[in-house]
């Protein structure tokens, strides 16, 4: 695969995955040569599944408004890529949706990322995204991976999943909206503006 139309190709048609996959393959992802920040979370929901678009959700709507991005500028994909670790949705846990698939990251991650050549922010959401993207530098929990934002900033933006699943997380963790989501809008205005 020599450019970015390749990559996309082929990854539109993987389906590495397909007998693990309740629904059937269906790869979600959005990117472009152009786009200054990176989004790259766990794997799309079954609305993003059904919809064929990306944080099409109470999610979606939750991580533009930590952003201060309106949906038009969101899915702009001259600006704004978003590379899910498992890029089609890996059915339903006990307490919400299955891990992504591994087989994806291992496959697509570096193809695509060596495309994405004028990312200046990557926004790192939840553990998987964490554990593939920060490696060893990733501390034993995620609160604590977040509580350390300054370590990996401003390359790196940790941020835990803006799943109404984690509005618990979010009251114990007031310092999230308080330190790090200013510091986060400015910089993505200043990026995407």
């Amino acid at each position: 695969m020599t450019g970015l139309a390749d990559v996309v190709n082929a990854a539109r048609a993987c389906d590495i995955c397909k007998a693990h996959l309740p629904l059937g393959p269906r790869p979600i992802f959005q990117v472009d040569q152009q786009a200054k920040l990176l989004i790259v979370s766990q794997a799309p929901g079954i609305r993003a599944h059904n919809s064929g678009i990306p944080f099409e959700d109470a999610s979606g709507e939750r991580l533009r408004n930590w952003m201060n991005v309106s949906p038009k500028t969101f899915y702009d994909t001259t600006k704004v890529a978003i590379l899910p670790m498992g890029f089609c949705y890996p059915g339903r846990g006990k307490s919400g949706d299955l891990p992504p698939r591994a087989e994806c990251a291992a496959k697509w991650r570096n193809p695509f990322l060596q495309q994405l050549k004028n990312i200046e922010i990557t926004l790192v959401i939840g553990q998987y995204a964490q554990a593939w993207h920060l490696g060893n530098k990733r501390k034993p929990t995620l609160t604590e991976t977040v509580k350390n934002w300054r370590q990996y900033w401003p390359e790196q933006a940790v941020l835990p999943h803006p799943s109404p699943l984690n509005n618990i997380w979010l009251k114990k963790n007031a310092w999230f909206e308080d330190e790090v989501l200013p510091v986060l809008k400015t910089a993505i205005s200043r990026i995407l503006t």
